[in-house]
């Protein structure tokens, strides 16, 4: 068959167009790569009006790749104090970031303007082909598709969420903890009075802390419903006698609650892959992890995990990449997983009702009070905490730069093509034989302490100096050989 030895249809396959696979399409077509989009479902989601929350390092990415005004026009802004185990606290002091708040969007909007964004740079998306089969070797990979059709790629990532079809069939291991509780979830109308459901939820969450109703307007509530029980079939959805049961349950009433918009289960297992690329195969998002929605973190979690691996599956099928930068990416983002899994696991235990859980979380709320306990657990689920390890030096070396200002306008304005950046502020330094890769911006009055750094595409500081000979040195350790001039 045409392309299946001789030449490659596409360099990366992607399973699954979510925000995940639609963001990394997007980041890989910034660098010219043929991409295609396999996605299982024949239509976008639109039956469900699920609101997700975008926390402050994924509005900084937006930001970077000129996609936060669009976002900004579909969504709700609220503050990000309280993200951690629904604590009630006020947005710390000292956040190092240009936003300070969380987004509120449906979750099918946002999937939609990835999704368009990364059709406008040129990806092809294929709805209605799940992958179901792949062969890999050692110069490629073959797709077999659901229909039977076979595709050949450089490279394959499984973005097909927490039943990873990919992932399973890599046969990588998936360690971690089952579910031991369930809790269901949806969004559907009510006929008791606002007063009367704000009034019974106040109550029952003095001792229930997953219990939640939460008011959209035009009589649509939110439900979040702890349940005894754990589903045997997390492929069946509840139905809405189910969310009536458990409500008659734990509020005596059901509220009156009907017409739901959408209705799904979900428990608190946890688990994280044992390694992030086997071959030419890569896993991303919740292909790649599973966590509870505790704080909110699994879209963002995902669509970080594009953000890191894009540039650099990029630079390796352009030919210009350092033997270890694509193995990078399992080490970079899989400790970062590994501790969201934890935070997830903490908020869970603080949401028991059991009387020593209960304690923790009075003990947990008292020491909260403290600007810098509250900054460093806000800091953690939004983020901007994360800190990769590039060696020794300055703590700004491995973290990510905030949007600074610059003499003229912002850092993430000049981010938006996915290269890399040398900010210099000494006027010395330049990036010949990388500018293929690297761009140069030489700023006397960049809101910057030190002479000079070094960005990734992702934002995060590679490097930080002011000598040539040092920047050449770390240019060709994340961006490769210098061309020949």
């Amino acid at each position: 068959m045409p392309g299946l030895n001789g030449w490659f249809m596409f360099d990366v396959i992607i399973a699954g167009c979510g925000p995940t696979g639609a963001m990394l399409a997007a980041e890989l077509r910034l660098h010219d790569v043929r991409v295609l989009v396999a996605e299982k479902e024949p239509e976008p989601a639109s039956s469900f009006v699920r609101i997700v929350s975008l926390h402050i390092r994924s509005l900084e990415i937006l930001a970077m790749r000129g996609l936060l005004d669009r976002f900004l026009e579909h969504g709700r802004q609220r503050p990000v104090g309280g993200a951690f185990a629904a604590i009630p606290k006020p947005t710390p002091g000292g956040l190092d970031s240009a936003f300070t708040s969380l987004l509120g969007i449906r979750q099918p909007t946002a999937e939609h303007l990835l999704a368009d964004h990364a059709i406008t740079l040129g990806a092809q998306i294929r709805r209605g082909a799940a992958v179901a089969g792949f062969e890999q070797d050692d110069e490629g990979v073959t797709v077999e598709l659901a229909d039977g059709e076979r595709l050949r790629s450089r490279y394959l990532v499984g973005c097909d969420g927490a039943r990873s079809t990919v992932r399973k069939l890599l046969g990588v291991g998936f360690p971690g903890e089952p579910s031991r509780n369930d809790t269901l979830m949806g969004e559907m109308k009510a006929d008791a009075p606002e007063s009367e459901i704000a009034a019974k939820v106040e109550e029952i969450r003095k001792t229930t802390n997953l219990f939640h109703l939460g008011h959209f307007g035009d009589g649509v509530y939110r439900v979040i419903i702890p349940c005894p029980e754990v589903s045997e079939d997390r492929t069946e959805p509840p139905t809405i006698e189910d969310f009536r049961r458990e409500l008659r349950a734990i509020a005596g009433t059901d509220f009156g609650v009907h017409s739901p918009g959408w209705l799904s289960r979900f428990g608190d297992s946890t688990r994280l892959v044992e390694r992030y690329r086997t071959g030419r195969v890569l896993l991303a998002g919740d292909a790649a992890h599973v966590h509870p929605p505790a704080g909110g973190q699994g879209l963002n979690l995902g669509v970080q995990d594009a953000v890191n691996l894009g540039w650099k599956l990029a630079a390796q099928v352009r030919g210009w990449a350092p033997e270890t930068l694509l193995d990078s990416y399992h080490a970079e983002r899989h400790p970062v997983a590994a501790d969201v899994l934890d935070n997830t696991r903490a908020q869970v235990q603080l949401s028991s009702p059991e009387p020593g859980a209960q304690a923790v979380r009075r003990l947990l709320t008292e020491l909260m009070d403290i600007n810098e306990v509250n900054r460093r657990l806000i800091e953690k689920i939004t983020a901007i905490g994360i800190r990769y390890d590039f060696g020794e030096g300055p703590d700004l070396l491995g973290r990510r730069l905030p949007d600074i200002d610059l003499a003229q306008g912002r850092l993430y304005d000049r981010m938006d093509q996915g290269r890399g950046l040398l900010l210099d502020r000494t006027g010395r330094l330049a990036v010949d034989g990388w500018s293929d890769r690297v761009d140069l911006l030489a700023d006397p009055l960049a809101a910057l302490d030190v002479p000079a750094v070094l960005l990734r595409p992702d934002g995060h500081v590679a490097w930080i100096g002011e000598q040539q000979q040092d920047l050449n040195d770390h240019l060709a350790r994340w961006f490769g050989k210098p061309f020949a001039s």
